[in-house]
């Protein structure tokens, strides 16, 4: 017997702060054989949400689809606000491989779905990671830099000297779409951990500045982007990083450069978070660390004998 294939999806609306879009638009992945719902994560100062979703490929694509569809009816990009970079009501649908799939069919899956979502709604369309069509635009910080507002001015302007390279990939017109956006699909063999470490103070320059030595591009981790921000709902400033491969840069290693940097302007690290679902292996390597653990093996794990 053939065993199943699974695909990681992880998609990124731009709402955070309506119960009632987040729910009709994540509801779509509910009750739908071959997909499984694994989390919900509304995030209300980003104005964003991130769902993640196990699912076989061709059940997955329609129901990706659909949310996509349901995103662009109840988000209207003209009126959405918030502070995580976005271009687009359905911003991001990201894709990975996950179990007997390989990266070059996630990659003709999230194809797909980008030519079928232009086709059913002329949404204009970037295909980043594996996908992408120029080295640029592997990069979603590349495409979305600017956000909605100053993307959609840079591309009424055909003469703009970055008109070509910022262009979307599908397009009726070349321009974003006034209320969709515009939506990033992508095919990559590791998603992103979201990872927030916390610090007692309420200096948000103090978050900024250790955010800019923990990121790749400013001289940090090449693996993880990072960014100081404050969550109004709670006391102190957060290190909100990005990790997109834990294996070759763990939770650890970040975590403690965060603590040594916090203690050259006198404060300390609360805590940390991850914000939504995460690998079991990104989790063993801390324990290893922590504790000095020798030849740990998954078998001595229980749980891990009722996942096979």
């Amino acid at each position: 017997m053939e065993e199943k294939k699974y695909v990681l999806a992880v998609p990124n609306f731009s709402e955070g702060r309506r119960k009632e879009v987040i729910k009709a638009i994540a509801d779509v992945f509910k009750d739908r054989e071959g997909v499984t719902l694994v989390s919900v994560e509304p995030e209300y100062d980003f104005n964003r949400t991130v769902v993640t979703v196990l699912g076989e490929p061709e059940p997955l694509k329609k129901a990706l689809i659909e949310m996509a569809g349901k995103s662009y009816e109840l988000i209207d990009m003209r009126e959405q606000k918030g502070s995580h970079p976005r271009i687009g009501g359905q911003d991001t649908i990201p894709l990975f491989p996950f179990r007997n799939i390989s990266l070059e069919e996630t990659k003709d899956l999230a194809e797909e779905i980008g030519k079928e979502l232009f086709e059913k709604y002329q949404v204009p369309i970037y295909f980043a990671g594996a996908n992408a069509r120029t080295e640029d635009k592997k990069s979603i910080s590349f495409i979305r830099q600017g956000q909605y507002e100053g993307l959609k001015a840079l591309l009424e302007n055909e003469n703009h000297p970055d008109y070509e390279a910022r262009k979307p990939d599908l397009s009726v017109d070349g321009k974003l779409h006034p209320k969709y956006g515009a939506t990033i699909v992508s095919a990559d063999t590791e998603g992103l951990t979201a990872y927030n470490v916390f610090l007692a103070t309420e200096d948000i320059n103090i978050a900024k500045q250790i955010a800019k030595i923990v990121r790749g591009p400013s001289g940090g981790f090449s693996t993880v982007r990072a960014v100081g921000i404050k969550f109004p709902e709670r006391d102190g400033v957060v290190v909100s990083m990005n990790m997109f491969d834990c294996a070759k840069t763990p939770l650890y290693r970040v975590y403690e450069l965060i603590k040594i940097e916090a203690q050259k302007y006198g404060v300390a690290v609360t805590g940390s978070e991850l914000v939504g679902p995460v690998k079991l292996e990104y989790l063993l390597n801390n324990l290893e660390h922590y504790l000095g653990l020798q030849g740990l093996r998954w078998d001595q794990i229980l749980e891990t004998h009722l996942m096979k």
